[in-house]
């Protein structure tokens, strides 16, 4: 019986799903994930609590000596570091989905999908959106915080444009954590590499002081560091300063990640076994 119908759904989960099929399919399962969070609340306090805790902590911890050595005091570092922060977010909030969909995984959700006539991208797509909605609610905490320790919004435009970009940069990095969720074994692997990507590349950049004190080898690093010209094209879009040559390292970097490995994390996910 059971062989029998293993035979009869793989040829279903193989056929050509036109785009408006594959288009429903993401939907409900945003859907799905979208209630699942609501089941689980608790799964949004890194997204409610880190914008907090990190805005504070950077703020009136290393505002003061920051802000001297950039020549505004702390007021000016809230200036500096807050487009910086943006940036982070969209960095270290990615990471969540590569340790659900691992979760995923071990519970046999996953097995229940692939032997759905679903699309098989849809399942991810799924996935990057939910992430990047909550990407975009610890943003709208991280400018309430930045508020009300100071931050003055004086382009509007600016704002929506780098946290647009921000999203696009997340959206390309959530492919790679997708990845990893699909290779590693378990979610705590798929965390612990997330940290050991995630720590060089947010603190070796200039999101939260600039670059120009930092070693010669250390400011190559930061130079094609992608965090760094998300960061200071947020700050150029947020403060004012140079935009272009950031902007489009930026979308350059977004455009060739997501090229190489949402390919990849497609293939991975309809060959794990």
């Amino acid at each position: 019986m059971s062989a029998t119908t293993a035979t009869a759904t793989a040829p279903a989960t193989d056929v050509r799903i036109p785009l408006r099929g594959h288009l429903r399919h993401t939907g409900a399962l945003i859907r799905r994930n979208l209630l699942w969070i609501r089941q689980d609340p608790e799964s949004m306090f890194d997204a409610l609590l880190m914008p907090v805790v990190f805005t504070l902590l950077f703020v009136y911890v290393f505002g003061g000596s920051i802000g001297q050595a950039l020549g505004g005091g702390q007021d000016g570092y809230v200036q500096y570091v807050i487009p910086g922060m943006i940036a982070m977010m969209s960095m270290t909030l990615s990471q969540g989905v590569g340790t659900g969909f691992s979760q995923d995984f071990n519970s046999g959700v996953m097995d229940r999908f692939r032997s759905l006539p679903i699309g098989r991208g849809s399942v991810l797509f799924a996935k990057i959106s939910v992430e990047l909605a909550r990407m975009l609610f610890a943003t709208a905490v991280l400018m309430i915080v930045a508020v009300l320790v100071g931050f003055h919004i004086n382009h509007w435009g600016g704002l929506f444009a780098a946290v647009g970009l921000s999203a696009v940069f997340a959206s390309s990095i959530m492919w790679v954590f997708l990845t990893l969720g699909v290779i590693l074994k378990n979610a705590q692997s798929v965390q612990a590499m997330g940290f050991l990507v995630l720590f060089p590349l947010q603190f070796g950049s200039s999101i939260f002081a600039p670059t120009k004190s930092m070693p010669g080898w250390l400011q190559a690093f930061t130079d094609y560091n992608p965090l760094s010209t998300l960061a200071d094209a947020a700050r150029g879009l947020m403060v004012g300063g140079p935009v272009a040559h950031d902007l489009w390292v930026t979308l350059a970097w977004s455009v060739g990640i997501t090229a190489v490995a949402a390919p990849y994390a497609i293939y991975r996910f309809r060959t794990k076994s």
